[in-house]
């Protein structure tokens, strides 16, 4: 079980240094504007600073669980996993996305009861 524990709080990990190459690296590309329903070019490139500001929240939350786990803190693992799903919830409301939810909340929700119960 230890291992499925481990297993989610890297994939939360992984979706948020995902979060991050689209919002830095990727925001003005259609890969990007499709992922986060941006309609034009034109706002995509006056917002990818903000973009960019955002997609460095996401490597800190990514590089805080993994630190996390390299050290064996889980009382750190469970503050960023918390972060992550209070995200989640806060993008889906504001966003009126529920796939954000899905994408963030539900991946750190199975990785916190994991680590509070494995």
């Amino acid at each position: 079980m230890e291992y499925l524990k481990i297993t989610f709080i890297v994939l939360v990990a992984l979706i948020h240094f995902y979060i991050f190459y689209l919002e830095v690296f990727l925001w003005t590309t259609t890969k990007a504007m499709k992922s986060f329903g941006i309609k034009t070019k034109e706002f995509a490139e006056e917002t990818k600073v903000m973009a960019a500001n955002q997609g460095l929240y996401n490597l800190f939350l990514a590089v805080g669980l993994i630190w996390s786990l390299l050290y064996n803190k889980e009382p750190t693992v469970l503050f960023f996993l918390i972060c992550v799903l209070i995200a989640g919830i806060y993008g889906a409301y504001s966003l009126k996305k529920i796939s954000v939810f899905y994408i963030q909340s539900i991946p750190a929700i199975l990785a916190i009861v994991l680590t509070l119960f494995v």
